[in-house]
């Protein structure tokens, strides 16, 4: 009986402690550039220059819807080799700084926009930073929401 009542009050402690982190990653996602909910009226922030990718809104393959919308693409993951935030995309022909909306969650992510080869349907590959931050699995195809900045 007294050691039920130890296992008890290990499992309540072990709960409590676990609601806390939990309270705590969710509190500290807005820090890392994603928000577990789209809203529309507060801007994400924009991926850091890079030299190849320039500070002028992208050059959209279709046209940009005023929200700044290029469209939906199918992502997988890019190249792992290949740091920082980025989505390479037959959505624009030129590079710039937009952001990845995975509608499944609502998670965000700002990235480097980077020209790809291919019709509009092709698919597009997303960087590994950018695929964990969104918070999705490695291995799936996933469709998201892209959208231009500037």
């Amino acid at each position: 009986m007294r050691h039920l009542a130890i296992l008890s009050l290990v499992l309540v402690t072990g709960c409590t402690q676990v609601s806390g982190v939990v309270d705590t990653v969710r509190g500290g996602l807005g820090g890392l550039g994603m928000s577990t909910t789209r809203q529309a009226e507060e801007a994400p922030p924009l991926p850091p220059a890079a030299d190849s990718v320039p500070d002028e809104p992208p050059v959209a393959v279709v046209p940009q819807a005023a929200d700044g919308g290029l469209g939906r693409t199918v992502v997988g993951l890019g190249d792992p080799g290949k740091t920082g935030l980025w989505l390479e995309t037959p959505l624009v022909t030129a590079g710039g700084r937009g952001r990845v909306v995975w509608p499944t969650t609502g998670r965000w992510v700002a990235v480097a926009l980077i020209p790809a080869d291919g019709a509009v349907t092709a698919g597009s590959r997303l960087s590994l930073e950018a695929f964990r931050i969104l918070g999705a699995p490695l291995t799936d195809l996933i469709e998201v929401e892209v959208y231009a900045e500037g």
